[in-house]
Formats: C-alpha cells, structure tokens, sequence
C-alpha cells in the first residue's frame, strides 16, 4: 500500500513564493509510483490540501490529515520545504513532533538555531568554523555607524537576521547607505546582521546523511554581475550557476569535509546546504540552509546531477530514513 506524502509549503514569510515553486519540483522528484503525494500549505490563517483539481481542502490541525471524498486521509510523512517561518525555525518541527509524524528536516533544536544566523554563526565558530567579522543590532538599537564601520570597514552587508532568498539585504558601499540598509533589513526583521565584505568566491555546497551512509554534493559556484546573489540573481537568471565549481581538487575536498563536519556538529537531517566565501584560499561560512531550494533549477537537484545520483532515489532515502526510523 503506498503512503501518503505531504509536501508542506507557504509560510508567513516574503519567500512564500519561493517555497511554493520548490513544492513543485519536490512534487516532480519524489516516485509516484511509491508514494501518493498531497502539496499542503501553510500559512496563517489557511492550512489546506491543493487537490489536483486546484482546489484546496482544510486541514484538520489535530492530526494535518483531511478529507478527500468520503474519506480521511492521514499522512505517513511530511516533506517540509517552507523557507523562513514556521517550516525552517523549529515550529512546524515541533507541531510533527507533538502529533508523531516523521519529517524531513532537522529537528526542532537544529532548525531554531540555523535559522538564527547571529546564533548559528557563534555557535560554529566555538569548534573553529571561520566566519565573516560581524556586528548584531535588534530594532530601536542606536545605530553608531562610524564605530560600525571602523570595525568592519566598507563594503558591508546588511541583512535580516532571520530571513533568506535575499530579501531585505543590501550591500553598503558608504556610510551614508547605512542608515536606508538597515530601514530596509528591518522591513524583513527585528534583528538584523552587518557582516564584513569578504572578497572571494562563493560557493555553495549541499549535504545529507541517512543510515550507514554520507552524501555530500560536488560544489557549485555562484557567478553574477550583480553586486551580490541578490534575489535577481537566485530567481530572475542574473547568475551563472557552476557545477561542479572551478577551482582546486584540494580546496573543493576542503570544503565538502567542512560541511560535512558542519552537518555532525550540528547534529542535522535531511538535506542541508551551507554557503561559503573562499577568500585568500579559506572557506568562510555565510549560512546554513536546512529546508533549501528545490526547484528543477536549484542548487541541490543541480548538484544531485552533477554527482551522477537519481534524485528519485535520493527522495527515497530521504523519506524511508524516518518512516522506517
């Protein structure tokens, strides 16, 4: 008897869109023949079930089952792929924790803590994860931009402490800028990161572990014109997305181990992926993304390819760790 997949989108955040273009590539990976797969979303106000159809059907939050028909149905699993909150802070996870139903992402703890970028970074850098110079300011703070930049010195970036898909964030080339930067990060979040410019090149790399096995993904490399990996570049084609990326044999071994290390030291499940800064020959970590993007054309099912996997089979592992854990 197949089980029943909910794929779980939305989300209360500006990368609601995103997370809905990502259900559907998860929708196109995952084996129909194995599994009956449901595309829930779930934001404030509005848990439902999209039917084939295209309509949709409440969600019984007692047990994120609903009806079909005359009948009940109760998921197996859930495949969260909501970027930002609730599905990549902890709270969907400790929701499927209360009511039992496996998940494919870290646990409430690990996506609370990831999700936290000023908490996340601290964190890694106490076992010798290097990171770029940052300073951390909530909203209302006084903002002493000479010290700020004296500290960090220019360029800059400013962004949401608890946000992604680059909403939010601006690259400071004046002190001038800093003031309009940080009214723009604050739109997104009440606490917001200044990060020093680490002048390098990014990379991006994506992880998973299941039982008695560890997969980490060739690197890909981010090239854009634009000033950074801004949301033009992610979502509108401004980007050159390289896999595998082009440098070194050593250093592209040197940053697949560091994020393996990365997924042990935080204890994480499921696919992650963690982007870098290479700059004079060391990785820098920027994030850690426990629920990434996963449209045909992201950098997961990117570098899935490039390692010669079926993503089918990847999903497949994925899902049956859990159910069968």
């Amino acid at each position: 008897m197949k089980k029943n997949i909910a794929i779980v989108s939305g989300g209360d955040s500006s990368e609601i869109v995103v997370s809905l273009k990502s259900a559907e590539g998860i929708y196109s990976f995952i084996d129909k023949n194995k599994y009956n797969l449901y595309i829930a979303i779930v934001k404030k106000g509005e848990w439902c079930v999209r039917q084939e159809n295209g309509e949709t059907t409440p969600i019984d939050k007692n047990d994120f089952s609903f009806r079909k028909g005359n009948e009940i149905v109760h998921f197996d699993f859930a495949y969260i792929t909501i970027h930002g909150t609730p599905g990549e802070n902890g709270l969907l996870q400790g929701y499927f924790e209360m009511i039992g139903l496996p998940y494919s992402s870290c646990n409430v703890l690990v996506s609370a803590l990831t999700f936290d970028k000023h908490v996340c970074k601290n964190y890694l850098k106490g076992f010798g994860i290097k990171v770029a110079d940052s300073v951390y300011l909530h909203k209302g703070e006084v903002i002493k931009a000479e010290e700020i930049v004296k500290k960090l010195g220019l360029p800059v970036f400013v962004k949401p402490n608890a946000d992604g898909s680059s909403f939010g964030v601006t690259k400071v080339k004046e002190i001038a800028q800093l003031q309009d930067a940080l009214a723009k990060a604050f739109q997104e979040d009440n606490e917001v990161l200044i990060e020093r410019f680490l002048n390098g090149t990014e990379v991006t790399c994506g992880c998973y572990k299941v039982k008695g096995k560890s997969v980490v993904f060739p690197l890909t490399e981010v090239v854009t014109e634009n000033e950074f990996f801004d949301f033009d570049a992610k979502y509108n084609g401004q980007v050159s997305e390289i896999t595998p990326a082009r440098i070194a044999t050593e250093l592209t071994e040197k940053v697949q181990l560091l994020t393996s290390e990365i997924y042990d030291l935080l204890g994480a499940k499921g696919i992650i992926r963690v982007d870098y800064i290479i700059e004079d020959g060391e990785p820098y970590m920027l994030e850690v993304n426990t629920t990434p993007g996963m449209t045909a054309t992201s950098f997961i099912p990117q570098q899935v390819r490039a390692a010669g996997l079926d993503i089918k089979e990847v999903m497949n592992e994925i899902i049956e760790n859990e159910i069968n854990n």
